[in-house]
């Protein structure tokens, strides 16, 4: 039996009623779920979980919803909005593990979600429950992936949706997909962390449901990630989990899930993680290296990598607290690196968007420095699709491939030429 004791803020503990659950705590702390478990019998939601593998419709075909006895266990089933997320594939590539150095790396293609992101993991449970609250307007401050997740579900639920785009450093093909989608889409001067303070500030009195990563209902969907993670590997994780670095959310959502996993008797052991972040959007590694203990804001980061183009991550604290208490590490990549590993996984076949790519150029990067062993394991999670940013393919492709067409005669001999025969 598993119960929702509680949402509470994660720094006083203040306890707060879920109707009455904003964003923060009235002492600035985001607030979290609580689940108390009791009598749970393990095996037996083993059996449950993989018994849902097999269904192809309803709520339970969904690779989120397969655990719900862990994520919401009193959600009514008809409130769910969901496009079966989750499911997605955990791929291993001999060409990537070379590149790296390491025994064994898989890839979990988070990319692989109905809209092409992780974020799905976590909007079908934060839109599940705005609208189970009575919620007809739902509303998020984005660089793209969330806004676009965000309107598919909205859209899905019948609802409306209304998002914040910095005018900046964002990809167009994901506010058109947002766009595409119905979403009233708001394009202003500043960063994603403007949108932020700016809903913080006013997104009760406009009475709309924020679905940004400050909800603990995200949080609480992406768990899912790693549950499914772990039921693909059979419950034996490996030694690393990598993931990029933005706002946090999903290191603090997959870390609350192995902690569960782990009282709960799923796994026997606590794998580590690697935060990786842009170079020009790091300041939680910054603050790693530089042993501090707050967080300085980068006031105008800057990364082609835009998912991750984040400068004052709002989960940075619950972050900092995880990766103390499992031995975790951090580590930054350049823009070159990232476009470099990216184009590793897109000749891999699995492909990716720029931020994805960094999770793989973060690993190469830590294995070099001694501080990822060759002979350990890890999963890599790639949070975006390929055609997230085609701007990038465009830049690092077709402008190559089309000055070698339009500057060479079309022959045998060139064509012969250009495979190598």
């Amino acid at each position: 039996m598993v119960e929702m004791a509680t949402i509470a803020c994660y720094d006083c503990g203040k306890r707060h009623e879920e109707e009455d659950a904003g964003y923060r705590c009235e002492c600035g702390g985001l607030l979290e779920i609580i689940h108390e478990f009791k009598g749970v019998d393990t095996e037996r939601l083993k059996r449950i979980f993989h018994e849902r593998l097999s269904e192809r419709t309803g709520p339970y075909a969904s690779g989120v919803w397969r655990y719900k006895e862990l994520i919401y266990p009193e959600l009514p089933e008809e409130a769910i909005v969901t496009k079966y997320e989750g499911n997605t594939g955990l791929y291993r590539s001999e060409s990537i593990r070379l590149a790296v150095g390491m025994r064994e790396i898989w890839l979990k293609a988070q990319s692989e979600n109905p809209s092409g992101s992780f974020k799905d993991n976590g909007m079908t449970v934060a839109v599940s429950h705005g609208r189970a609250l009575g919620y007809s307007r739902f509303t998020c401050a984005s660089t793209g992936n969330t806004s676009s997740s965000l309107a598919m579900y909205a859209a899905l639920a019948g609802c409306e949706s209304f998002v914040l785009v910095p005018k900046e450093q964002i990809s167009i093909n994901k506010v058109l997909q947002t766009l595409a989608y119905g979403a009233e889409t708001i394009g202003f001067d500043g960063t994603y962390d403007d949108g932020i303070r700016f809903y913080e500030r006013h997104g009760r009195e406009l009475g709309w449901y924020i679905c940004n990563s400050i909800n603990p209902y995200r949080i609480e969907g992406q768990k899912s990630i790693v549950y499914e993670l772990a039921q693909s590997m059979d419950w034996r994780l490996p030694d690393w989990i990598v993931l990029p670095g933005g706002a946090l959310s999903n290191v603090t959502a997959l870390g609350k899930g192995l902690k569960e996993l782990l009282a709960l008797g799923f796994i026997e052991r606590m794998p580590k993680i690697a935060v990786v972040q842009a170079e020009g959007a790091s300041p939680f590694h910054a603050m790693r290296i530089e042993g501090r203990r707050e967080l300085v804001p980068f006031e105008r980061p800057s990364t082609i990598a835009t998912a991750v183009n984040i400068g004052h991550p709002p989960s940075w604290k619950k972050a900092r607290d995880l990766l103390e208490s499992i031995g975790g590490t951090t580590c930054s990549v350049t823009d070159g690196e990232i476009l470099e590993a990216k184009r590793l996984i897109d000749r891999s076949g699995i492909g990716c968007e720029p931020a994805s790519a960094a999770t793989v150029a973060g690993l190469r990067k830590l294995v070099a420095s001694g501080t990822v062993d060759r002979d350990e394991t890890a999963a890599c999670i790639l949070t975006g699709n390929l055609l997230k940013d085609t701007d990038i393919l465009r830049h690092t492709l077709w402008e190559d491939a089309e000055r070698r067409t339009l500057t060479t005669k079309l022959t045998i001999e060139t064509i012969k030429g250009w495979i190598g025969l």
